[in-house]
């Protein structure tokens, strides 16, 4: 048995490229003709529908709200600032969304998620689309985080807080035979450095919604979409999306990122959403180092090691260089805008303290 191992292990990975290589141009082939069948005769209706967006205060999720806004469907839109929400729901109205309804809620908190949600089914009386966008990056290295308190911080707004949405809002997407839109990245597999909370995280969501696949069948759709490096400024401390959490600070959270990148990765997720795709990947180039990783790991590892890590001058983005973090300034409700569920946050329930993450 020990040698018949060895022998596979020996012939079945150049086998497998030889296979490949001749497959590759059949494949694209297939591919392309699914693409185009798909946009022209089976690409989903949205009018009227109802799509529900986490973390659509800012970047990714704020574009994704005016892709599906010139679909006209109805929208929800959750974040934790509120006060964010009011411009970007008047801008989805002039895009052509018919209701725009906000919420101020916390992804990572169960029943905020079952709040949303069932007030959404409880409005408008279905949910065809749940999009998570909520995610929070980071830029320090592992062993410079001397206050460890930021770790369960970024593994619950990247994993649960995709999670407990996906929970609640399953048995209603069974229902309308809707979907799921997940904001994933390519760091899950592909190892950069100055990411690995971030990564980790990351991987443990696509390996979670790659398994719920199976589950629900073709009950409810799924669609995994893995990004680059796209619209950002991480070594100005800016993060390349979205929702806001306590530690991040105040420039970092109001940074308005647009631009031909973060616009193009939306539309291609709400179009391949809309065609049924299972993924959707900007850019694509970056699979070829997939390759590597399984069949030439120690290649893609000295490849990365000399083009990121000998070049790298160990800047940390602001979380954990010891600066004093801003504390968000509570939401004002105002009157005669937007459709409002409830109450802000800030009145249900006690701000947390700033923390602050110090360096030696």
């Amino acid at each position: 048995m020990d040698l018949i191992t060895a022998a596979l292990n020996f012939l079945v990975p150049p086998a497998s490229l030889v296979m490949l290589a001749f497959a590759w141009p059949t494949l694209t082939f297939i591919n392309a003709c699914e693409w185009i069948y798909d946009t022209v005769f089976t690409s989903e209706n949205m009018e009227n529908k109802v799509v529900v967006i986490t973390g659509a205060s800012s970047g990714i999720g704020e574009q994704i709200a005016y892709e599906y806004a010139k679909r006209r469907v109805n929208l929800v839109l959750i974040a934790r600032r509120e006060h964010r929400l009011r411009g970007i729901s008047e801008n989805a109205r002039r895009l052509g969304s018919r209701h725009v309804l906000i919420m101020a809620a916390d992804v990572v908190k169960e029943d905020d998620c079952r709040r949303f949600i069932n007030e959404t089914n409880n409005y408008f009386g279905r949910v065809d689309h749940l999009v998570n966008t909520a995610s929070l990056g980071h830029t320090f290295y592992f062993e410079e985080a001397t206050d460890t308190s930021v770790f369960p911080i970024l593994m619950d707004i990247n994993f649960w807080g995709n999670v407990y949405p996906t929970y609640v809002a399953l048995p209603y997407l069974r229902q309308t035979s809707g979907r799921i839109v997940v904001n994933a990245s390519v760091e899950n597999w592909l190892p950069l450095p100055r990411m690995s909370l971030y990564s980790a995280a990351k991987s443990a969501l696509v390996n979670f919604y790659e398994t719920l696949r199976f589950e629900v069948k073709d009950e409810v759709g799924i669609t995994v979409a893995t990004h680059g490096w796209i619209g950002t400024e991480m070594t100005r401390g800016k993060f390349m999306v979205e929702e806001g959490a306590e530690m991040q600070w105040k420039e970092e959270r109001e940074v308005h990122v647009s631009g031909g990148p973060v616009e193009e990765f939306a539309k291609l997720i709400v179009s391949g959403a809309c065609r049924g795709d299972p993924y959707v990947k900007y850019p694509s180039w970056y699979d070829v180092f997939f390759l590597y990783r399984v069949f030439a790991p120690k290649v893609l590892y000295w490849t990365l090691r000399f083009l990121l890590i000998n070049g790298d001058e160990r800047r940390t983005s602001f979380i954990g260089t010891g600066r004093p973090l801003l504390e968000m300034s509570p939401p004002r409700r105002l009157t005669g805008g937007p459709i409002t569920f409830s109450q802000s946050l800030q009145q249900q329930q006690p701000q947390p303290q700033p923390q602050q993450l110090k360096l030696e």
